[in-house]
């Protein structure tokens, strides 16, 4: 009983202290969820304020412990006593957990961050630490600029995510979290911080110790520990628990090296570096320009691997965006644009055709030698594969020929009704002079201005031909109607 005392009394003039930070009462208390590797989950209040150690002294009685007998985890590191909660960065209703301390014999040990991966099997010693974020410097510097960065250095290379927030529906900060990768518990401590993106992104990289439950995940029979997954969450909305979660943009950095846009020229503090050997730099607002132009254009390259994207725009080798969630970063209209024509570019290039009947355009996946289509969207448009005209039987004849072919056809039609369906001649005038399909695509095109040679903007067609003569542009075409 006398224990029981003495730890409140302590406890309640630590809260004193605490609550009366600098003559005022503290109003910043977070709501914080502490889990067990028992299955109990505590809810708490914690100050920015406090430290571990104040945190140890509220949970452990809780669950029936001393403070010394107890170990918080958060993102991947053990936290030392004098870590501060502000300093672990965590928002409202956050997850720390807490876990009883094993014998000494049996705390597992982590290699230094200059060891291979081989090395890393048979981890020497681990001490309780900073949490991650404070860290973690930027994925994006090389190793012999970690090795030689000054401490003032350090405070701006400290890492920072950005991520698109599916319920925020933005780019916004990001932080890193980690779990095992096996039972996907949170009270996972890596036996190294991650040096660049493909630690942080790809699987198997960096091992760690789960306890997570009560009996610790193992990789293998030989007992090997398990490898670290990690994540993200947006850091601008209140957390929803282990299984939030947001798409790391991993091309978008701070600035920390004052690089002008290849644009703009301006220097920027968030830009977006493109994969390539150069690592050109545009700002958030060129990268919007250059997406929209494309977009525009039709010339995003559909790729085999990484989807409907970008190049680098300067032109550089093996410099594709692989994580398309970066073009979420135009607008809501935009981008579904840009979705509708990665659907259409995705048909095509597997053979299949889009519906020609105006406003329906719908992809259509069918046998390379079905002559005959029809449309399963609803419209029921029945047309010649060929030439995208009304089916017809035999050969697909040039478009002036078709459309009287099929003036001749017997069709009823009610006088009353013609009357008052009667389409302005002018619209049809100018339909027939400003739209023609590609030759060689059949993609729709019109033509506002200019000479008679067209090149077809559709990506991996890209077809030159004449506007007059909707052949292949050759020399004679030069000659002869250049300007009309």
């Amino acid at each position: 009983m006398s224990f029981i005392f003495k730890f409140l009394a302590t406890f309640v003039r630590k809260m004193l202290e605490l609550l009366q930070f600098g003559g005022k009462t503290l109003t910043h208390t977070l709501s914080i969820y502490v889990k067990t590797n028992t299955g109990r989950t505590l809810a708490v209040n914690l100050e920015p304020q406090w430290d571990i150690k104040n945190v140890k002294e509220l949970v452990a009685p809780q669950l029936g412990l001393q403070p010394d007998e107890v170990k918080i985890i958060f993102a991947g590191k053990e936290l030392s006593d004098a870590t501060t909660i502000q300093q672990c960065d965590l928002g409202q209703q956050s997850i720390l957990h807490a876990i009883r301390l094993r014998p000494s014999s049996q705390k597992p040990k982590p290699v230094p961050s200059s060891v291979t991966l081989e090395e890393e099997e048979s981890p020497t010693s681990e001490e309780p630490s900073k949490p991650l974020n404070e860290t973690l410097l930027d994925l994006q510097l090389e190793s012999d600029e970690r090795l030689n960065i000054t401490d003032e250095e350090r405070v701006r290379a400290k890492a920072h995510f950005f991520v698109h927030c599916g319920q925020c529906n933005k780019l916004s900060n990001g932080k890193l979290r980690v779990r095992c990768s096996l039972c996907k518990g949170g009270a996972f401590t890596v036996h190294r911080d991650p040096e660049c993106w493909d630690d942080v992104l790809k699987p198997r990289r960096i091992r760690g110790h789960c306890e997570s439950l009560e009996i610790a995940c193992v990789d293998n029979a030989a007992g090997d520990p398990p490898f670290a997954e990690f994540f993200f969450k947006c850091a601008e909305h209140v957390s929803g628990g282990e299984k939030d979660f947001a798409v790391p943009l991993n091309l978008i950095k701070n600035n920390i090296k004052d690089v002008p846009c290849l644009a703009c020229t301006d220097i920027s503090e968030t830009v977006l570096v493109f994969p390539c050997a150069s690592q050109h730099v545009t700002c958030i607002d060129c990268f919007r320009h250059y997406c929209r132009s494309r977009l525009s254009e039709r010339q995003f390259m559909p790729h085999p691997d990484f989807g409907y994207t970008l190049p680098c725009p300067a032109g550089c080798e093996h410099s594709f965006i692989e994580e398309i969630h970066h073009f979420k970063l135009l607008t809501r209209d935009e981008y579904e644009r840009y979705q509708r024509f990665a659907t259409e570019e995705y048909v095509l290039q597997a053979g299949g055709v889009l519906c020609p009947q105006p406003g329906c355009g719908m992809g259509l996946l069918v046998e390379p030698d079905c002559r005959k289509v029809t449309c399963q969207n609803g419209c029921g448009y029945v047309f010649c594969r060929n030439c995208r005209q009304g089916y017809h039987i035999g050969e697909c004849l040039p478009e002036g020929e078709q459309n009287s072919n099929q003036n001749s056809c017997e069709y009823t039609v009610d006088p009353n009704r013609a009357a008052e369906a009667r389409w302005d001649e002018a619209t049809n005038v100018t339909i027939k002079v400003s739209t023609k399909p590609c030759p060689k695509c059949r993609t729709p095109t019109e033509r506002d201005g200019g000479c008679m040679h067209m090149v077809c903007t559709r990506s991996g067609c890209g077809f030159e031909w004449c506007w007059v003569c909707q052949t292949e542009w050759t020399r004679d075409c030069m000659g002869a109607h250049w300007f009309g």
